[in-house]
């Protein structure tokens, strides 16, 4: 039998990501890539040192990120991107500009310079879209980090309205969501124009809708922003459900005008629904001596989200 071969793959476009040694959400970038774009992952050299401000500086430090982007030159990559938020905010904007001028200048190829971006730069892109001016934040780290957070975010021009913190050092990663939840409900106690959830190590894609329908405002979230500011120099849209930030780039118009359209559509923002109480359980004597008639039809339960598998 003759096999008709349809010329082999499309050609690749892909996207690099230099990402600090204990990036464990490779899974999760994958989420906001649209089909036809490929993720190159490289990770900077591991040190023995605890999430902290000095772990910032070391995992963003030219000569590692140089050496990172030149290992990725081999793939082809049409950006690349620097997926850590600390590491690219701890010494303010004039620090993150820099960043991104060592990995553009370490891609040069025959068709130019290599754009480059990185997740607190994108984040300013994010706000600046929005027209967002006053944030809450929402991060893992311990008080000092955050507090360079909203040095970064001041010297911007954010004023941040409300902030909490974990106090965390290590296995950002296992945070499950509900916590995340329950953090962003005690962050946005003023008037805020959105969330902002940082740390490219927190898992957040699954609760960015949900938090948008409870607070009736965009949530930006590290991973998020990396992407969507990535691929925007691809000329492409990050994809994803119910994402105020991903859903007012597909529609025509400033995007500060389009978002408060977006939170008017009911059917766009369902009410929240995904991290609801449990139910109070009857007492067993009562059901056993009057049974509850079952509708036909039982609810499905709430999903096992992939990043929470095996956490207790």
């Amino acid at each position: 039998m003759d096999t008709v071969f349809l010329g082999g793959p499309q050609p690749q476009r892909g996207v690099g990501v230099v990402a600090p040694f204990d990036f464990a959400l490779d899974r999760e970038l994958w989420r906001w890539v649209p089909d036809g774009i490929s993720l190159h992952l490289t990770r900077t050299p591991y040190v023995p040192v605890e999430v902290s401000l000095d772990l910032a500086r070391l995992v963003s430090e030219h000569q590692t990120l140089r050496e990172a982007v030149r290992a990725l030159i081999a793939v082809e990559p049409q950006v690349v991107a620097y997926a850590c938020t600390s590491g690219s905010f701890v010494d303010g904007t004039a620090g993150e500009r820099a960043m991104c001028e060592a990995m553009s200048r370490a891609g040069v190829t025959e068709d130019g310079e290599l754009p480059s971006v990185t997740t607190s730069g994108a984040l300013l892109e994010a706000l600046g879209e929005l027209g967002a001016r006053r944030i809450a934040v929402v991060t893992p780290y311990t008080e000092s980090v955050t507090q360079a957070l909203e040095d970064y975010l001041a010297e911007a021009g954010i004023v941040v309205t409300g902030r909490e913190f974990l106090g965390l050092t290590r296995h950002i990663w296992k945070v499950p969501y509900r916590d995340v939840v329950d953090m962003a409900r005690r962050a946005v106690v003023g008037a805020a124009d959105c969330l902002f959830i940082s740390c490219t190590n927190l898992p957040t894609y699954d609760v960015i809708p949900q938090l948008e329908a409870e607070l009736r405002m965009p949530v930006l979230s590290a991973n998020q922003v990396t992407m969507w500011s990535a691929l925007r120099r691809l000329e492409l849209n990050a994809v994803g459900p119910y994402q105020l930030l991903l859903m007012a780039a597909q529609r025509p118009g400033p995007v500060a005008e389009i978002v408060p359209q977006v939170l008017a559509e009911p059917s766009v923002l369902a009410e929240p629904s995904g991290f609801t109480e449990p139910p109070v359980l009857a007492d067993p004597q009562t059901l056993a001596a009057d049974p509850p008639v079952l509708p036909p039809l039982l609810p499905p339960p709430l999903p096992q989200f992939p990043e929470q598998e095996g956490l207790n």
